[in-house]
């Protein structure tokens, strides 16, 4: 049998000690499929002693962990550190300007740096692989640079975030508010516990900026992506959407028009006969359409050490075969610099909430501002008072352009009538 692919590993956290069970639980297995043995020969981590319920001492321990890139015996670094900065990215070029492969499943680190690290990558043909910054276990990178590479992508879109999918389906299911299910969600270990990246919608924007770049052949453009998140969400919202037959959805989406790149991660209204709207729980879904295959949807676990240890050691099987090209499916020097596209012309329809005190003239001031601003009002929802006297009041516009209910919501601010920030959510086409 040929020589071992030999790998340092940097991170000894759940994914980290994930990958060492999974090679040695699939060793016979993963050499028959990778042509030859993969062999863990040096680790690094922050703390030696830690018991993580894997045996380390059969390797060579580095306390300085970007120096695993310099390890005599190593063929691939594996960076499981975190962060978009710091010690990974330094491990990331150190091992790249020293010729041996990089696998990660840092999806920060990509979002901000990915170009870059590409582009070093290529000048020496060597290997750089992130399945697993994307959708844990889901290969959806590997499907969009091989399965559809043959196709114009025309739109990429999905739950990208199983924090907030499984808070969005908790919340759907008992009808209980996000404070609640969040706290549930963080002693449950599906929530961190500052749960910012998860629930603002950044950790899905990471994500959505690598599967655009992937999909239309764009420089990644993290600093583009429209951001929202969960945070204000009522259970009002979820039986409002429910009632009208839809389901809340966290989605990233992208597409590529003639005015440039579109990015957004914004709560979504999804209709009842998408696939998007079944998808419960901690799992991540990708949708990409494509204009020969059609619609392709993949599924599965979007985190945990199972999931994510299974793309790491994925990409190192293909590293083994030699079976790796451009990391971004194309040379990185060829990828499209587009603008970001103004999301004001865009047509879609709306959900917008408000939370209003039970008064006359509340209704006519709302109602005015959505004329003046030329938002066409589909059907208006009002439930009775709270014991606060406040009104939750829902309207669900006709398709418009967007900047219009922009627009309304700015005339609106700041009103004596509105009890807090009004919520915006729009509404998927099917």
């Amino acid at each position: 049998m040929p020589e071992p692919l030999k790998v340092a590993l940097a991170g000894l956290g759940t994914v980290g000690a994930g990958v060492i069970r999974l090679i040695d639980a699939n060793s016979d297995l993963i050499a028959r499929r990778a042509g030859r043995p993969i062999e863990i020969v040096a680790v690094s981590a922050r703390d030696r002693t830690k018991d993580r319920g894997v045996d380390i001492t059969r390797f060579d321990w580095v306390d300085d962990m970007t120096q695993l890139a310099h390890h005599a015996k190593a063929d691939v670094v594996v960076e499981l550190i975190g962060g978009s900065d710091g010690p990974a990215l330094a491990l990331a070029r150190a091992t790249l300007a020293a010729g041996k492969g990089l696998v990660t499943a840092n999806k920060a680190m990509i979002a901000h740096h990915g170009l870059e690290l590409a582009i070093a990558a290529e000048k020496t043909d060597t290997p750089m692989k992130f399945e697993a910054a994307v959708a844990g276990g889901v290969p959806v990178i590997k499907g969009l640079r091989e399965g559809a590479a043959a196709n114009q992508i025309d739109r990429v879109y999905g739950i990208l975030n199983g924090t907030c999918n499984f808070i969005l389906s908790k919340m759907e299911a008992e009808g209980r508010d996000f404070a609640e299910i969040l706290a549930e969600a963080q002693a449950a270990g599906f929530a961190e516990a500052d749960p910012s990246f998860d629930i603002d919608g950044v950790d899905a924007a990471h994500k959505l900026s690598i599967l655009a770049s992937i999909a239309f052949g764009t420089q990644p453009a993290f600093g583009d992506v429209a951001i929202g998140g969960i945070r204000h969400l009522l259970a009002a919202d979820i039986a409002e959407a429910a009632a009208l037959g839809y389901r809340v959805r966290l989605l990233g989406i992208a597409d590529l028009g003639p005015n440039g790149l579109f990015q957004r991660v914004h709560p979504h209204l999804v209709p009842l006969a998408h696939p998007l709207a079944h998808v419960i729980g901690p799992t991540n879904a990708v949708v990409a359409e494509g204009n020969f295959v059609g619609r392709l949807l993949f599924q599965g676990a979007g985190a945990g050490d199972g999931p994510t240890a299974s793309a790491v050691v994925a990409d190192l099987i293909d590293i083994a075969r030699t079976e790796f090209g451009p990391p971004y499916a194309m040379p990185a020097t060829s990828l499209a610099n587009e603008p970001a596209a103004s999301t004001g012309d865009r047509r879609s329809r709306a959900y917008l909430r408000f939370t209003v005190p039970d008064k006359v003239g509340v209704l006519a001031e709302i109602a005015a501002a959505m004329r003046d601003a030329g938002v066409s009002i589909e059907s208006l929802i009002q439930r009775g008072a709270h014991a606060d006297g406040e009104v939750l009041l829902a309207i669900v516009t006709h398709e418009g352009p967007e900047r219009c209910v922009a627009q309304a919501l700015e005339k609106l601010r700041g009103s004596q009538s509105l009890s807090g920030e009004p919520m915006w959510m729009h509404i998927l086409g099917e």
